[in-house]
This record gives structure tokens, sequence and C-alpha cells, in this order.
């Protein structure tokens, strides 16, 4: 299992249709969003989807000024004993 968050940084005016783009991507929800251009994205992997796809696929959302990465999960890892 894979777990990453992103800040998405865009124009307020944008924020409809960067939520709905974001939330089109395999994977990925809108979890915050600050009113004032700036939205945090969950994005989990699943069955026939790659974290790092659906990053890619966020990075071409129209109107988004900047992607950060801000956290990264991974427990591919641990044993199942541990998980």
């Amino acid at each position: 299992m894979k777990i990453v968050s992103l800040v998405l940084k865009f124009p307020p005016r944008h924020a409809v249709e960067v939520r709905k783009a974001v939330e089109a991507v395999p994977g990925a929800s809108v979890v915050a969003d600050s009113g004032d251009g700036r939205m945090i994205a969950l994005l989990e992997d699943g069955p026939g989807y790659a974290v790092s796809d659906s990053i890619l696929q966020v990075h071409q959302v129209a109107h988004l000024m900047s992607v950060t990465l801000s956290y990264e999960y991974s427990d591919e890892m641990l044993t199942p004993e541990e998980a």
C-alpha cells in the first residue's frame, strides 16, 4: 500500500474545476480546501494503477500553478506480521 498527499496551488476562481479534475484521477480525493487557492489531495494506489501514475495525472490538471509532495507512506517492506 502506498499513500501520498499533495499540496495544490491554483487561482481560487478555478477551485471547482481543479477539484473535479483531481477527483477524476484514480485513487485521488481532495481532503482539504482552504478556499483561497490551496487544496490537499490524498492519493492511494489500487488495483491497476500506481500512485506514481496518479501523481503524473494530477500534474496535468489545468490551472495548477504548483504541486508539492508533502507526505509519503509505504508499507511494502513490512512483513505480514508487522502490517
